[in-house]
C-alpha cells in the first residue's frame, strides 16, 4: 500500500499543480474573485493532502505494523469531496454542492487523526 499511496499523492500533486496553473492563467478573467478564491482553496488543500498521502506512504515504510491505510483513504476521500466540491462550485456556481464540502473537511481531519494514532500505537 505504500506504493499506492505514494503514487496517489504524486498524481494528486500533479493534478493540483495543473489545476493551479489553469486557474491562474485561464480562469482569472472568467471567474469572479470570490469564485477564483474558492477554486484556489480547493487547489491548496489538494496539494496539502497530496503531500499527506506521500507522508502516509513514507510512514508505512518506517512503521510497517501501523494501520495507516485509513489515513490514506481519508486523504483521498477528502481530496475528492472537499476539493472536488469546491472545483464544481467555483466552475458552475452550483452553491448546493457546497453542502458536501464539510464532509471532505472531516475526512481530512480524520486522516490526520488516524495518522497520529497509527504511528503512536
Amino acid at each position: 500500500m505504500d506504493r499506492f499511496f505514494f503514487s496517489a499523492g504524486a498524481i494528486a500533486a500533479f493534478v493540483a499543480l495543473a489545476l493551479g496553473a489553469f486557474g491562474a492563467h485561464s480562469l482569472r478573467t472568467k471567474l469572479t474573485p470570490e469564485m477564483l478564491n474558492i477554486f484556489e482553496i480547493g487547489v491548496r488543500y489538494q496539494m496539502y493532502h497530496a503531500l499527506g498521502l506521500i507522508a502516509v506512504a513514507w510512514a508505512a515504510t518506517r512503521w510497517p505494523e501501523a494501520k495507516l491505510h485509513g489515513a490514506g483513504w481519508c486523504f483521498i476521500a477528502g481530496i475528492v469531496i472537499f476539493s472536488g466540491s469546491l472545483y464544481i462550485l467555483s466552475l458552475t456556481g452550483m452553491r448546493e454542492v457546497g453542502v458536501i464540502t464539510p464532509i471532505g473537511g472531516l475526512a481530512f481531519l480524520a486522516g490526520w487523526a488516524i495518522l497520529v494514532w497509527a504511528i503512536n500505537r
